[in-house]
């Protein structure tokens, strides 16, 4: 909502005016038709009404855009407060107007005393439950109850001792009473937040348990992968001592049979590094001559004459199965 036109000082040109509210623009808003509103009037209108308040085009909110240089031209405009009415004679900018209305003196505030209704200027405030307030505590009662007495009472001379006991002992049940629902309300919400922490605790417990489960399982598998890797390189050798063998592989279909990775051939044994033997087709020349998964080749030789054939169709192939190596000589 804008800010009325009667408290602005000098005139305010039409163009500052919101065409739904006819007040003064207040954080002005632009839709995509170039029309401009008070940002309170149009973001509902245009939740509820989905078009532009002049029904020349459809608009959303997100489609609205602050006009800053606008904006900038009213907060520089005078105002009068808006309390103007109550006696405030103040002028101020209007980019200063919110601070200026949360401490004006002129605004309206109720009495803090008990049982009084009262809408006072801030400024009369303090006075008034000091000195005028019906409701204002005045003395202690000197008859026995002990308890403050209000300044109606004694102008009135209403007070008993005994009903003013029973009204603040009522009242004092029905605030223990509103004490302990507050109490067993949070006793519930506690309870409520316990079990969900359990059901997360349980929740984690069991994911933990998976997962360790699942780590296990791999752990038993890489296990047997290398005792049966150990046992693969125990039955190669011979008496737990190094030894080389030489095979003789014999194409069969422009194939040997097995497939190789990693690098270079290798020039020192020691080295881990090298070609090793990664697949082996099954009824292959290399599998019919005994050649290994994981066998290293060190070394190819040149190609041996087929005893069938005039074309280089075979190679000599020497193992090192101490190193679980494959040597091609």
């Amino acid at each position: 909502m804008g800010l009325d036109v009667e408290l602005f000082v000098d005139s305010v040109d039409p163009d500052f005016r919101c065409r739904l509210c006819t007040k003064v623009l207040e954080d002005p808003m632009s839709t995509p038709c170039g029309h401009v509103f008070c940002a309170g009037c149009i973001l509902p209108w245009s939740v509820k009404q989905r078009q532009c308040p002049l029904y020349c085009k459809p608009i959303s909110a997100k489609e609205l855009h602050q006009v800053l240089p606008l904006k900038n031209l009213i907060e520089k405009l005078i105002i009068r407060c808006l309390y103007h009415s109550r006696g405030c004679i103040k002028k101020v900018k209007v980019q200063d107007l919110g601070y200026h209305t949360e401490m004006c003196d002129y605004s309206p505030s109720r009495c803090r005393n008990k049982g009084c209704n009262e809408v006072l200027s801030l400024k009369d405030m303090d006075t008034h439950m000091r000195e005028s307030c019906d409701c204002r505590p005045v003395e202690m009662c000197q008859n026995g109850c002990g308890l403050l007495l209000l300044h109606k009472d004694i102008v009135h001379g209403n007070h008993c001792c005994l009903n003013a006991l029973r009204a603040q002992s009522g009242a004092l049940q029905v605030k223990s009473a509103n004490v302990e629902q507050a109490a067993k309300r949070q006793g519930i919400r506690l309870a409520r937040r316990e079990n969900s922490l359990l059901a997360r605790v349980s929740a984690l417990q069991n994911e933990v348990h998976l997962t360790a489960l699942t780590y296990q399982m791999r752990f038993n598998r890489y296990k047997i992968y290398i005792n049966n890797l150990s046992k693969h390189v125990t039955g190669r050798c011979k008496g737990g001592e190094l030894q080389r063998l030489s095979i003789a592989l014999h194409r069969e279909k422009d194939s040997l049979g097995f497939n190789i990775i990693g690098g270079i051939l290798l020039q020192e044994e020691s080295t881990p590094e090298g070609i090793y033997v990664s697949k082996i087709l099954e009824r292959a020349p290399a599998d019919k001559a005994g050649l290994q998964l994981h066998d290293q080749i060190i070394e190819v030789g040149p190609s041996l004459p087929c005893c069938n054939c005039t074309n280089s169709s075979s190679c000599l192939l020497t193992v090192d199965v101490s190193k679980f190596t494959l040597v091609l000589v």
